[in-house]
Parts: C-alpha cells; structure tokens; sequence
C-alpha cells in the first residue's frame, strides 16, 4: 500500500518547490507574490515559513545562493566578472563586487586568483524552542486604531507609537474597560526592492532598504467606539475566527525562534490548515516595567 505522505512531508516539498525555482532563476528579480505562488502558501504566512525551514529569511537565501553561484562560476568558469554579475541577478557588476566582499571579505578577483581562499557559505540556525501547545479559540472580529510603522523591525518605536494612539484615546474620549495593545505583521512593501547602499535586490546588508530588512506593521489598541482616525491614525478591523494561541513568555529577541517553531514544528505536525489573513501578537505587559525575560506575549495564528 502507498504511504501517504505526511503534512510535514508536503510542507517540506513546498519549500523545495521555491528552491528549486530560485535555483533556476538565479539571473532574475524576484517578487514575494511570485514565489508564495509557487509554494502554494498564503502571502500572510509564506515567509514565516521559508524561514522556519531555511534557518533564514527567504531574501537572505536568495542572495546567498547568488553568491555562492558566483564564487562557484569564478572558479570554474571563464566567465569575466561583469558577465557572472548578470549571470547571478545583479544589474551592474559592482553590485556583485560591494556583497560579496562584504560578506566574504575579499573582492571576486582576489577569491577567482588566490585558490588557497575559501570561504563557503555562513548559515545561522535558530536554536529550538520548547514552546507549549497551543488553545484553539474563536475570536470575534476587532475594531482597532492604528499607526503604521514601516522600517526595519528592531528600529521600530513601538512605545512611541502606542503613546500616540493611548494620546488619541485621551483626545477623543475613547477610553473603556479591555483595551488590548497589539500589532499587525502586513508584509514588506515590495514597491522598494533594492537596497540603497549596494544596488542589489533583497540583500540583507546594514544599511539597506529593501524587503528583507523593511516591514510595515500595524501597532494597535483595540478600541470599540472609535469612529474616525486622524492625521497618521486610522481605524481598521482584525478578522475574527478561529486560531491558534500560542503564550510566549521572554524577551521580545526571541520572537524570531517562537515563529520558527510553530511554523517548522507545530504547523505541519497539527494538520490544520492557515487561513488567508495575517497572524497577530497581542502584548499583555509593559516592557517599560517588567524585565525581558517576564514579558508575556499572545500570539494567534489564523487557522481554518
């Protein structure tokens, strides 16, 4: 009898799926709608996922297989620099010179003439977490007021943001009993994606401003009877249904290993499905008040 293939199996098959297509299209830009398509997962949820799988941001991998294709091609081809350039996706062959000295520390010529150099590839694995199951709730639908923060995630001002929208609360006479702070994790914006500093789709460089290292995030608090926004605040809803709730106690730092265990581990061993809308976290202390390692946080996960 055939065995059937198991919801860890398929999960993983996606994932080669897109890293077999990346394989193919090193040469080419990417967009983040194209490869969840080819993956077949939602957009909300696609990059959760690569990186439970990968150990890194899909970005990170993309320009990392670029990479090591042009260290393999400087070494084994006669290809000349400006054509392995175009060849791994960069647009002008000083892109290709900026990344990979930076991550590699000598030019392509100093690795493609000096053979005693080696220096394959670097990959940082999220350690495991031991993170408890979840609850399965049903959430009604929530009105929430929003400020928009759009940047690198560790550079957000969350606290800034939140004392504008409790000053809004204030202004207009909103308060009431259950406001909860929360936010919203939407995608990068894809309109910008290429980094300043190097000329290079996706990388994941210090100073950049493309996708990997860009998000916009919804920091909200749920308030009932707000009817209209103002300036930079605005009104919007978080879809009720069902999900799964995860409670994670820790410093915020160790947010990206909680999402790398619920999407590599509980995800595909639970055989639920992911709805089409967005995960959440809900922040049920003051990290102003509490130590790092008491923080507590929810989060929910959109399941059918």
């Amino acid at each position: 009898m055939e065995q059937k293939i198991s919801t860890k199996e398929d999960y993983q098959k996606r994932v080669d799926a897109v890293k077999n297509f990346i394989e193919q299209n090193l040469k080419n830009n990417f967009r983040l709608a194209e490869l969840a398509d080819v993956a077949n997962f939602s957009k909300w949820h696609f990059q959760h996922i690569m990186h439970a799988f990968l150990g890194e941001p899909v970005w990170a991998y993309v320009m990392r297989r670029r990479l090591e294709r042009a260290a393999i091609l400087l070494r084994k081809s006669d290809l000349s620099v400006s054509e392995i350039a175009y060849e791994c996706g960069y647009d002008v062959p000083s892109s290709l010179s900026k990344v990979f000295k930076m991550f590699y520390h000598v030019s392509p010529m100093e690795y493609r003439n000096n053979l005693k150099i080696n220096i394959m590839n670097v990959l940082k694995v999220n350690e495991e977490l031991s993170l408890k199951s979840p609850k399965m709730i049903d959430l009604n639908e929530k009105k929430v007021i929003y400020l928009q923060l759009v940047g690198k995630y560790p550079d957000l001002d969350f606290g800034g943001a939140y004392r504008k929208l409790w000053q809004f609360v204030k202004n207009q006479k909103l308060f009431s009993a259950g406001i909860e702070h929360i936010a919203v994790f939407i995608d990068c914006p894809e309109d910008k994606c290429k980094c300043d500093n190097c000329d290079t789709p996706h990388c994941t460089c210090d100073n950049c401003d493309c996708p990997d290292c860009i998000t916009r995030t919804n920091v909200c608090l749920v308030v009932p009877k707000a009817e209209v926004g103002e300036g930079e605040i605005g009104i919007t809803t978080i879809a009720g249904g069902k999900y799964a709730k995860f409670v994670y106690q820790g410093p915020y730092s160790g947010f990206s290993a909680v999402y790398d265990a619920i999407y590599s581990r509980w995800l595909p061993e639970s055989g639920l499905k992911l709805r089409d809308c967005p995960s959440f976290e809900k922040y049920i202390n003051n990290p102003e008040r509490v130590e790092p390692e008491k923080l507590k946080t929810e989060i929910y996960v959109p399941i059918e």
